[in-house]
């Protein structure tokens, strides 16, 4: 039973979330993920998915996934070192790393948890880890659980790195920013970190898959290798469209992390057949860049509309397309009139993002059409908030 001092404490705090603006609410798909969802009984035309290449509802994975399960079974059954490394856990490894450039890659049930693993595995209290003021939070975490001394950096600067002499240091960044969709500067990051002797870590969620001719991410768009950001972290989740995530780097690094990431050693290992499912999503990562060409189509289309309607966008050519509106009561007045018009675009506020910068994050996947982006324009026409903005 909840004390009636704690029952106080827990009111007295929602309540303050709630008078901010701030409160979060859980909505309910009522069928599978794709541009149209049927959520809270509603049909939306959804704005909102990080499924870029529109993959989740794609029946050859679902028909992967149904033979993986009849091979397999539905769970693992232990963590990858007791007995749940199936040998689609390992084909998969292989197939992403030699897709990446890789020695070798090493999967993860989140991408959370390949954070906060890499991280707690490779630095401790007497190190240093620079970090992007605005990475995701699971990098934040990561390097708060580690026990290291945290240094934030102005974000898109680059970090002040002694060379090293006593402490090692480590620069974790994002590839692509989760909440403006702009891109890190990875080529004076990675020179910055050859001149410290520090290690360079890229957590590339949002653009592998989507990003580059082969959509290998970010590190193909700018050039770099393998001996200039050894730490790769990506997720399966997001334009793969299944579940997961891995780190990918030289063989010496995903060796220590076998052996000392306690997120990778102390978890049930994802089930074989979302591993069997991820091979065939990546086959087609590689074989149908068409998907990746009319993402960018779409983009381009609607950064243009965008801008004629006079909205405050931020500088992303991604999926990402963050419309910024600053205060959160705003934005949610926003999210409330695109869903009475059919749109799912959810409003992003603090603590995701910097006080004074809530916006409405609007994703675009290759499952949308030109039609759809005009629709969403012609809705966010007509909401009053948007020429209120205090951006």
């Amino acid at each position: 039973m909840i004390s009636p001092a704690w029952l106080g404490r827990l009111e007295a705090l929602q309540h303050k979330v709630r008078a901010e603006g701030l409160y979060r609410t859980r909505r309910l798909l009522e069928g599978r993920q794709g541009v149209r969802v049927h959520m809270d009984g509603r049909a939306l035309t959804n704005f909102s998915s990080n499924d870029y290449l529109g993959l989740a509802g794609d029946p050859r994975l679902e028909q992967a996934l149904i033979e993986g399960a009849a091979k397999y079974g539905v769970g693992s059954g232990a963590s990858h070192l007791i007995c749940g490394h199936s040998a689609a856990h390992h084909r998969l490894e292989e197939e992403l790393a030699d897709f990446l450039g890789r020695d070798r890659a090493l999967l993860f049930s989140t991408g959370y948890m390949a954070n906060l693993g890499v991280l707690s595995a490779l630095i401790g209290r007497n190190d240093l880890v620079f970090e992007d003021r605005l990475n995701h939070a699971s990098l934040l975490d990561g390097a708060q659980l580690s026990g290291a001394k945290l240094k934030r950096y102005a974000h898109g600067a680059m970090p002040e790195v002694a060379a090293v002499q006593g402490p090692f240091s480590l620069i974790a960044s994002d590839g692509v920013f989760s909440m403006d969709g702009d891109l890190m500067e990875g080529k004076s990051l990675a020179s910055v970190a050859s001149s410290a002797g520090a290690i360079l870590m890229v957590d590339d969620a949002h653009g592998i898959g989507v990003l580059g001719q082969r959509g290998a991410g970010i590190l193909e768009v700018q050039g770099l290798e393998q001996d200039e950001v050894p730490v790769l972290v990506g997720t399966l989740g997001k334009a793969l469209g299944t579940f997961g995530a891995f780190v990918a780097g030289p063989e010496a690094l995903i060796d220590f992390l076998i052996q000392k990431a306690r997120t990778y050693i102390y978890t049930t290992a994802m089930p074989a057949a979302i591993a069997e499912a991820t091979r065939t999503s990546l086959g087609l990562v590689q074989q149908e860049s068409w998907r990746r060409e009319h993402l960018k189509s779409l983009v381009s289309r609607f950064r243009a509309g965008a801008k004629t309607l006079g909205l405050v966008i931020g500088a992303s050519d991604t999926p990402i397309q963050p419309i910024m509106v600053g205060d959160a009561q705003l934005a949610m007045s926003v999210q409330s009139r695109l869903l009475e018009a059919g749109f799912l675009v959810v409003a992003i506020r603090p603590p995701t993002v910097p006080k004074g910068t809530a916006r409405l994050r609007c994703t675009l996947t290759a499952g949308h059409v030109a039609e759809d982006v005009d629709r969403l324009l012609e809705a966010l026409s007509v909401c009053p908030e948007l020429s209120q903005s205090n951006v």
